[in-house]
């Protein structure tokens, strides 16, 4: 059974035909319109283009918003148009087809979790760094949502009373500290309180990419810079163990290219930070093995899922 994954972004909507090994067999991009209604014959002719060179039974779309917990309704979406409307229902009496709705963080665990670094695990956590974090939960094959389907927000626990402002409205928030947002503020903070030669001094904005780049060149201020990152996700994983005691905690999103500069520090803070450290297992802490067709993929699982738990309507006779 084919399904098609959709990853509905604040600049692109992407559409993935996937078929069950994970593997995607075409897609198609689009640029994101403003409106709620041209977002959705966005999405319906992107579909549609697919849908008709292959035999899909199902849609599943990964959005970076909230999602009720029936999967039907997107409650609030930051960088979409979309509030508090019954896309999954709308989208299927345009297409005709099932249509579920998926936070893209847990699209993405599922994709690892059935095909990816986490295959197999029946606890498996993943944690995107990009602009911000976002993070899910997969148990016994199933997302963790929580109650009323925003559940977890890991990015948005509070580690530094009084910190840095996050745009949720809380300050010291961990993603104010651990995301590529965060590298480069860091950084900031870094140049502005030391004289210390840098060739970060020489870029009129700085950008997580940019402190990446300096780190891998071996500039030593931002080596400090992915050093406190590195930190900082330790005491992440370190949280997300003492809740959720993952076999398995997967690093995704834009910095988990940048891996090989903090994750074995992650890793040792990790283990001396969490409860009990010395005298229980540790999760394994791997970088993604999809990367960013994750959530498509992760989408489109869901979608065939969805599909085959749904009822077909009777043929009339």
């Amino acid at each position: 059974m084919l399904t098609i994954g959709v990853d509905v972004g604040g600049t692109s909507v992407r559409a993935s035909v996937v078929d069950p090994h994970g593997e995607i067999l075409e897609t198609r991009r689009v640029p994101t319109p403003k409106s709620g209604p041209e977002l959705n014959a966005a999405i319906a002719a992107t579909v549609r283009a697919l849908s008709d060179r292959y035999p899909v039974a199902g849609v599943g779309l990964a959005v970076a918003g909230f999602v009720s917990e029936d999967r039907r309704v997107v409650r609030f979406a930051p960088h979409l148009a979309w509030r508090q409307v019954a896309v999954a229902d709308e989208l299927a009496e345009q297409l005709g087809l099932p249509v579920v709705l998926e936070h893209d963080a847990n699209a993405a665990a599922i994709a690892e979790q059935r095909f990816g670094a986490a295959t197999g695990a029946r606890v498996a956590a993943l944690v995107a760094i990009g602009t911000g974090i976002g993070a899910a939960l997969v148990i016994d094959g199933q997302v963790f949502r929580g109650a009323h389907g925003v559940a977890p927000e890991l990015g948005h626990l509070r580690v530094v009373p009084g910190g840095r402002q996050c745009s949720c409205g809380k300050r010291g928030c961990l993603e104010r500290y651990c995301s590529g947002t965060a590298l480069a503020a860091t950084a900031g903070e870094m140049l502005r309180d030391s004289s210390e030669p840098s060739a970060l001094r020489e870029l009129a904005e700085l950008t997580g990419v940019d402190v990446a780049r300096a780190a891998e060149a071996g500039d030593p201020l931002a080596r400090r810079a992915v050093d406190d990152l590195a930190c900082w996700l330790g005491e992440g994983l370190a949280l997300v163990a003492d809740v959720y005691d993952p076999e398995v905690v997967v690093i995704s999103g834009g910095v988990s290219s940048s891996a090989h500069l903090y994750l074995d520090a992650a890793r040792e803070h990790y283990a001396a930070t969490m409860t009990g450290a010395g005298h229980r297992p540790l999760a394994e802490v791997v970088v993604a093995h999809h990367g960013d067709p994750a959530a498509m993929i992760g989408a489109a699982t869901l979608a065939r899922e969805h599909a085959l738990a749904t009822p077909k309507a009777p043929s009339g006779g």
